[in-house]
């Protein structure tokens, strides 16, 4: 893959890079409609792959957060069709790499040496190449390990960043600009946190010490001396990528032990810790022909507030659907943001059907004692569902983002959890507090 020999810094930079972009989708839109006049059956997959392919190709030359959040948007089935999400997963794995001479300048700038003064060895290319980083494997002493390397200017270009993605955000999501700002907050909050590799060198010591009795999770052990604000030094863990694991063919009770391990792994974190790491793509995660999983990245890491925490597992039991508790029910859907005081009649009906069909197909796994993900018609109900939420007239009439900012982390974790789970084909003991089992609906 192509190396990029330098990245737009500057505002200036980077608001033509985005300017551009969105002149080559306008020009595209144009194209579109203009055959459409010939062909009026002519369906929108053009016009989606010429967009997505744009888009990406403009977010990989700018590096930081609004390839992250391209990132984000392939791993949710309700937001973009597949020909978007398809386009941005790239991102999970595939990135354009920095060029070596880059690497040197932030070494230099970082630690005031070069990288073989520091290690051993270093590998010249990267092993990987993601959103905010990139990763190169190491030598010190007897040890191996992965480097991971912050591309220039991602931390200072966040805010300015998601300000200029906005307005394509809106027009792609088809969503009203005040609303979407109140889930940006929470969205640049994490980002800059993101940006944050000595944070995250300390989430990553706090919740693998806290991990480390659960079976078959591994963890990396991190090296502070050999890290720095934009460097992050660790062991270098051995294992597969999820395409490459499944290439090997492992057996089917394999797979649902590994699945069964990120099941409990993540739950563990949810209800015991009430903080977890909230980045569940696949290319965070290695697996292991012996069943083990090695866990990268808690760059990304959600603290789950006490009364948010109740409230939305309090969605999965399964009372809250009975007719006779709609006054917990409705008040309930008021915390969580689902229907608000001032929708009239006819839009607390709608948005109350609305997340009962959603609570119901997205909470069912937790409704089983043992769940099958690799349930094919499942997922086909999942993916129907998201083409009809951006097909709907109705909530395109509306155009209001619902729900509390908190639960944007959450449902990434789980929608990546859902498909990683999906793609190993696993069946899994679902496990979960005593208290969401049916008691009425109530909760403070």
């Amino acid at each position: 893959m192509k190396e990029l020999g330098k990245i737009p810094t500057g505002k200036i930079q980077r608001a033509m890079k985005f300017a551009t972009t969105g002149a080559k989708v306008g020009g595209n839109y144009v194209s579109h409609y203009s055959k459409k006049l010939i062909d009026p059956k002519r369906s929108r997959t053009d016009l989606d792959e010429a967009n997505a392919e744009d888009i990406f190709n403009s977010l990989s030359e700018l590096k930081g957060s609004a390839l992250k959040a391209a990132q984000m948007i392939s791993m949710n089935p309700d937001w973009l069709p597949a020909a978007y999400r398809q386009k941005f997963s790239l991102s999970q794995y595939s990135a354009p790499p920095l060029s070596y001479p880059l690497v040197v300048k932030t070494f230099r700038e970082e630690l005031g040496k070069e990288p073989l003064d520091v290690f051993d060895t270093f590998s010249r290319s990267a092993i990987n190449a993601a959103s905010i980083g990139q990763v190169h494997q190491a030598r010190h002493g007897d040890k191996t390990l992965a480097v991971k390397i912050q591309y220039p200017g991602v931390g200072d270009s966040v805010m300015t960043d998601l300000k200029m993605v906005r307005p394509l955000a809106v027009r792609l999501l088809n969503v009203n600009g005040k609303e979407l700002d109140h889930f940006m907050e929470e969205v640049a909050a994490k980002m800059l946190e993101e940006t944050d590799y000595q944070l995250e060198l300390r989430r990553s010591l706090e919740i693998s010490a806290a991990c480390r009795d659960l079976e078959g999770i591994d963890f990396p052990h991190y090296y502070p001396e050999l890290s720095a604000k934009r460097i992050l030094t660790m062991d270098w863990l051995s294992g597969h990528h999820l395409r490459e694991f499944l290439k090997l063919k492992p057996d089917q009770a394999l797979l649902d032990t590994i699945g069964q391990r990120l099941w409990d792994c993540f739950h563990f974190q949810i209800h015991t810790l009430r903080k977890l790491h909230a980045d569940p793509h696949p290319g965070n995660f290695l697996f292991r022909e012996d069943g083990s999983i090695g866990i990268l990245d808690f760059g990304c890491v959600k603290e789950i507030p006490d009364d948010f925490y109740h409230s939305y597992f309090s969605l999965v039991r399964q009372d809250l659907l009975d007719p006779e508790n709609l006054g917990a029910r409705n008040d309930l859907f008021r915390r969580m943001g689902f229907i608000y005081d001032h929708d009239d009649a006819e839009e607390q009906r709608f948005f109350t059907e609305f997340f009962c069909e959603m609570i119901e197909l997205l909470a069912r796994p937790f409704h089983a004692e043992r769940f099958f993900f690799g349930d094919r018609r499942y997922f086909e109900e999942i993916y129907a569902f998201g083409e009809r939420v951006r097909r709907d007239r109705d909530l395109r009439d509306n155009k209001t983002v619902r729900g509390r900012k908190d639960a944007i982390y959450i449902d990434r974790t789980y929608f990546g959890l859902y498909h990683i789970l999906h793609d190993l084909n696993a069946t899994i003991n679902v496990t979960k507090p005593a208290w969401l089992e049916p008691q009425g609906v109530a909760v403070s």
